[in-house]
């Protein structure tokens, strides 16, 4: 067995022109030198990462249709052609009311507003200014609306996207369909083998699989438990191991467990292209594991954020109950925009995996790329080299 040739940074010429022999079917399937899929809120770590040899994938969450026009535009004259995806957020199972027309201010519970309020009033953060139009803003792009989404949908495939992944639910299958005739591949994310089973049945081209370590929206079994369940009960789709990946030794684990990639989004929040502020990366950089906490506080779903004393003040005695989704999202829309602009540190919180405590200082997004494959090298031939002995 030969072993894989290691990659230096900044590299010379692209991957797949170093003779690099670790390609799966993923590889294949977009064009790209290294299976490393990765999600982000922030055009420029999609750029680079695509430059790098992987594939990026823009999560779209809430834009509205000219803003995602705007932000595609800019990754096409960026990308130097190189392959990108989008992540949509089209949940099912949402708030009928709420995605059905824009909700305003004015209507959003007040339990729960005036907790928040007054939390952060004590606290000393500043109240937004009077006449201030961004919070209305804000809640505004949360409720978008069934149209809105599936405007967003079409801007995205009038651009040259290769993937499209559907973020929360099973998507149609006359939407798979729409998207195949374009000659653009359909993924979705699962925490459950039930769920890829109905992704597949749905004609999805691949599967990512994300354990409970992911940030942001997550199930409850683990990476090691759920992927090669996943990768059984789906064959031959491929799937994207994710949830914990950060380095080498998970890319290799994931691989070794039968997943075709990694699908990665808590990593490039530290990066220097990341658009974080820099008192949330600080946060990032000094925490553990463990203050990566699962919490319905952010949208009303569990989600993996970083501990903060905004999610605890949910969990106190006394504290009001959590909202559907996207409700719970549009309460938060004030706090999040207070705590932003005072930059509290205290209060200061994003969606986080568990991979947090590997986070200890700031690289470029292609130096992280380098170094996860750097370490799978080194891993794949310490593996070789026990199966040789």
């Amino acid at each position: 067995m030969q072993a894989v040739r290691k990659y230096q940074a900044p590299a010379p010429k692209p991957f797949a022109k170093q003779g690099n022999d670790m390609k799966t079917s993923l590889c294949e399937m977009f064009g790209i030198e290294a299976p490393i899929f990765a999600f982000s809120h922030c055009r420029d770590v999609v750029v680079e990462v695509s430059k790098a040899g992987g594939l990026g994938v823009l999560g779209v969450g809430y834009y509205t249709a000219e803003q995602l026009e705007v932000e595609l535009k800019w990754i096409d004259d960026h990308i130097g052609g190189r392959p990108y995806g989008v992540d949509l957020l089209m949940p099912n199972n949402a708030d009928a009311e709420a995605h059905s027309r824009q909700i305003h201010v004015e209507e959003l519970p007040q339990e729960q507003v005036q907790f928040l309020r007054k939390l952060l009033d004590d606290a000393g953060i500043p109240r937004l200014p009077d006449g201030d139009t961004s919070l209305q803003e804000e809640v505004s792009r949360i409720t978008m609306t069934k149209a809105e989404s599936l405007r967003c949908l079409e801007i995205a495939l009038k651009h040259p996207i290769k993937l499209v992944v559907n973020a929360l639910g099973t998507p149609p299958r006359e939407m798979v369909d729409h998207v195949h005739s374009l000659g653009i591949k359909v993924g979705s994310l699962v925490g459950k083998v039930e769920h890829a089973l109905r992704q597949k049945e749905a004609g999805v081209d691949l599967i990512v699989a994300q354990g409970s370590e992911a940030g942001g929206h997550t199930g409850t079994i683990s990476s090691m438990i759920l992927w090669p369940q996943v990768v059984d009960a789906v064959a031959p789709l491929p799937v994207l191991g994710a949830g914990g990946i950060a380095r080498g030794r998970q890319m290799a684990a994931a691989l070794a467990l039968g997943c075709e990639g990694i699908w990665c989004g808590s990593v490039w929040l530290g990066t220097t292209q990341s658009d974080l502020l820099p008192e949330m990366k600080e946060r990032l950089y000094a925490a553990k594991a463990e203050d990566a906490v699962q919490s319905r506080s952010r949208t009303g779903k569990p989600a993996r954020l970083l501990k903060s004393k905004l999610t605890e003040a949910w969990e106190q005695p006394g504290a009001p109950k959590f909202l559907g989704m996207p409700w719970q999202t549009m309460v938060n829309t004030e706090p999040r925009l207070r705590i932003e602009r005072a930059r509290n540190k205290e209060f200061l919180t994003c969606p986080v995996g568990q991979i947090v405590g590997d986070m200890k200082e700031e690289n470029t997004v292609k130096q992280v790329i380098y170094d996860i494959l750097n370490e799978y090298a080194d891993t794949t031939e310490r593996m070789i080299e026990l199966v040789s002995e």
